[in-house]
């Protein structure tokens, strides 16, 4: 298969176009910079440049690449600003769908997030609504999800993979990544609030899946959501950091159950951060 990703030279695009590369299909990555392509290439897939808020370049480079496929990984997690990430989640998509559309693509997988159902203590499947009733900032969050989302089941092929918080090398959990240097210094919060994480490597590894798996939305998540008191005496530990302060209080969070995904045949490298946190 022939394959056209958007945002290859990021975290988990990489670790998709190492698998891609693996399984032995042809991959062109979508890149805005020099160093990204040459990332890029080094993982013996073809680099293309272009902006995503570009429309004719992206309509140019995807039209070009002839793909049987496009995977959307584009995010803006360096900068952790939502009104950024709702921006590429809605322009940004719509774009790259339009691409597909013009390129004669019926196949379109995109990185969605997990985070976006409304609180609760209740394990949440696909079948819930989103959490339209939230406050700023979030609703920002879940305006940009819904427009993503929406725009990707305009595909007769259209997957969402509603991922769970990346963690692993490169995230922002890594031993140099921005939690990590909060947890050494103490300053990471253990509150009551739920997260539902997933390596980037099992990530990586759903998305390789999807290209086979039914047109529908999948949460992408570990076996085990946690409270932030049960996970980050265990990543404080993992990145040499002292145990925190348990903090009363604090969003409620809502697990998030990978039941369908894990129906469909999905196996992780770890299925829990107890064990992922650790891995290096």
């Amino acid at each position: 298969m022939r394959i056209f990703v958007a945002g290859a030279s990021g975290v988990l695009g990489r670790a998709f176009v190492r698998r891609a590369v693996a399984d032995g299909h042809e991959v062109v990555g979508m890149t805005r910079s020099a160093r990204g392509a040459a990332a890029i290439i080094g993982l013996a897939a073809a680099a293309v440049r272009a902006d995503a808020f570009d429309r004719e370049a992206v309509m140019r480079v995807v039209g070009a690449a002839r793909p049987d496929a496009v995977v959307h990984l584009l995010t803006d997690l360096a900068s952790g600003d939502s009104a950024s990430n709702a921006r590429i989640r809605t322009e940004g998509t719509r774009n790259l769908i339009d691409a597909a559309k013009a390129a004669g693509v019926d196949r379109v997988i995109a990185e969605s997030i997990s985070w976006v159902y409304p609180p609760g203590t209740k394990p949440a499947s696909e079948a819930e609504a989103l959490d339209s009733f939230a406050t700023e900032p979030r609703l920002t969050t879940i305006r940009g999800v819904t427009a993503l989302e929406d725009s990707v089941r305009e595909m007769p092929e259209g997957v969402v993979l509603r991922f769970g918080q990346l963690y692993g090398p490169g995230t922002w959990y890594a031993p140099d990544g921005l939690r990590a240097d909060a947890a050494r210094a103490g300053t990471l919060p253990a509150t009551q609030t739920v997260t539902s994480f997933v390596h980037v490597e099992d990530a990586a590894e759903a998305t390789l899946r999807a290209l086979r798996w039914p047109a529908r939305t999948w949460n992408i998540v570990d076996d085990e959501p946690a409270a932030a008191t049960e996970w980050v005496p265990v990543f404080a530990c993992a990145v040499g950091g002292p145990r925190p302060v348990v903090e009363a209080g604090g969003d409620i969070g809502r697990p998030v159950s990978n039941a369908r995904a894990r129906a469909e045949g999905w196996e992780m490298l770890y299925p829990s951060w107890r064990d992922g946190f650790s891995a290096r």
